[in-house]
């Protein structure tokens, strides 16, 4: 009888993602990551509305800056979600050490990027200015924000690694924390360090990059500290484990796909602030002014993904099926529910929406209708998103390229790029709406084949 007890206790207890009801285990992970994700909306949002109060060339400038923080955002990101799908796959496989082992190779990876981008940042920040504006003042407001972006992207980098860490074993109220934390931080510092409060010196745009990089900082050191001392499932030693080219193979199998998809969506905002710029400044402010209020409703859907990529990684990596396509259903009904509010909210008030960043009668006049044509494809988004994900978490991140690409560079900038001859600046909105009924009819397609080759074949 002893025997049996010792080997009761011998067996590793089971992660709720694999016992938990899959409706209150998807709200659990995701809306704590819901939450945060909404504060980090919230502080994007405030970051503009101050920069706006310096004057239009301000948020023009932070508006060019977008794909060079799209950039390091995707790389980071990009490779938090190969680190958290396979992590969470080998949780589901009981294989703990090679858990750990692919969570500091992770870590170095973003450690590496960082440099990378530091180095960028230095020698390319005025030329990629330069080629985008000849206004002086944009330049010398861009450049300085990027610059300190990159170069103290470490932030950022390790901030995004930490907390796939913990999402991946299912402790997402720890980065609802970070991610709260962070973001708040940025919220109080962003006057101060733009305006000059409380005796800091005036730095403008600069202010508004360098309140950002410290939230960040500040939530990646919490963010660590919670995975060396609230994360028993995952050992974080950069001495015990070292660099592994299975381990690093692994993590880019997914993540690179996923790099180049997001990367996908700074080279469409490059090229759209261009055909923008083509007409005047402000539809850039506007387009930039877009992306803000976007993150607004996008934000919560990327939460509840980063809620359901652990659960249905876990439940594959389990040979559990039905708690896959379960997961994956409810995650587009409350995606879909999501994006229909955001609808809404941007059809009734666009002009309210623009008013939060001192919109001039210019601004508003080309910004209502604009963001008025651009959220009709929010009802097409959220399936696509959910979707995309899940072709990430199955080891499918190339299915997730593919959509990008045809969504974000055979459609969209074709399209507006066509719109702009014939119809001119309002034509231009509508294709956002063209290209994403293209990525739902091609993710519907993938989602059925991964379905019936992948998912339904698991036996429990």
């Amino acid at each position: 009888m002893q025997e049996t007890n010792t080997s009761v206790k011998q067996v590793p207890e089971e992660n709720k993602m694999g016992v938990m009801p899959v409706n209150k285990l998807l709200i659990t992970m995701s809306v704590p990551m819901m939450m945060s994700m909404l504060v980090q909306a919230l502080y994007n949002i405030v970051d503009s509305m101050f920069v706006a109060r310096l004057n239009e060339n301000a948020l023009t400038a932070v508006s060019l800056a977008f794909p060079v923080q799209s950039l390091m955002i995707a790389v980071a990101t990009g490779t938090g979600v190969g680190i958290n799908a396979l992590v969470s796959k080998s949780l589901g496989q009981k294989n703990r050490d090679y858990a750990s082992k692919v969570a500091n190779n992770g870590i170095l990876l973003c450690m590496i990027s960082a440099v990378v981008f530091a180095v960028l940042g230095i020698a390319f920040s005025g030329f990629f200015f330069s080629v985008q504006t000849t206004d002086p003042q944009i330049r010398e407001y861009g450049t300085a924000y990027v610059r300190i972006c990159t170069v103290l992207s470490m932030g950022v980098f390790m901030q995004v690694v930490m907390e796939k860490l913990l999402q991946s074993t299912g402790k997402t109220m720890y980065t609802m924390f970070t991610q709260s934390l962070g973001a708040i931080i940025n919220i109080i510092l962003d006057p101060i360090m733009i305006f000059g409060l409380f005796g800091f010196p005036r730095l403008e745009v600069a202010g508004a990059a360098l309140a950002t990089i410290t939230g960040q900082t500040v939530a990646a050191c919490v963010a660590l500290f919670c995975n060396l001392k609230k994360n028993p499932e995952l050992t974080v030693s950069l001495i015990r484990y070292h660099l592994s080219a299975d381990a690093v193979k692994g993590i880019y199998s997914v993540g690179v796909p996923s790099i180049i998809m997001a990367s996908i969506g700074s080279v469409m905002t490059f090229s759209m602030n261009r055909i923008l710029m083509g007409f005047t400044s402000t539809a850039t402010a506007v387009f930039g002014v877009y992306f803000k209020l976007q993150s607004f409703i996008f934000m919560p859907i990327f939460g509840l993904n980063n809620g359901m990529v652990p659960i249905v990684a876990y439940n594959f990596g389990a040979r559990r099926p039905e708690r896959i396509t379960q997961t994956i259903r409810l995650s587009v009904i409350y995606a879909t529910c999501l994006m229909l509010v955001g609808i809404a909210v941007f059809q009734l008030f666009p002009g309210a929406l623009l008013g939060i960043f001192s919109a001039s009668d210019t601004m508003l006049e080309i910004g209502i209708p604009a963001l008025r044509i651009i959220s009709v494809h929010f009802c097409f988004a959220g399936f696509s998103i959910v979707a995309s994900s899940v072709f990430q978490a199955l080891g499918h991140g190339v299915l997730s390229l593919v959509v990008s690409v045809a969504r974000q560079l055979v459609v969209l900038l074709p399209t507006a790029f066509i719109l702009s001859r014939i119809g001119g600046l309002s034509a231009i909105w509508w294709s956002f709406p063209i290209a994403e009924i293209m990525s739902v009819i091609l993710c519907a397609i993938f989602l059925k084949k991964i379905y019936a080759t992948q998912i339904r074949t698991l036996k429990g």
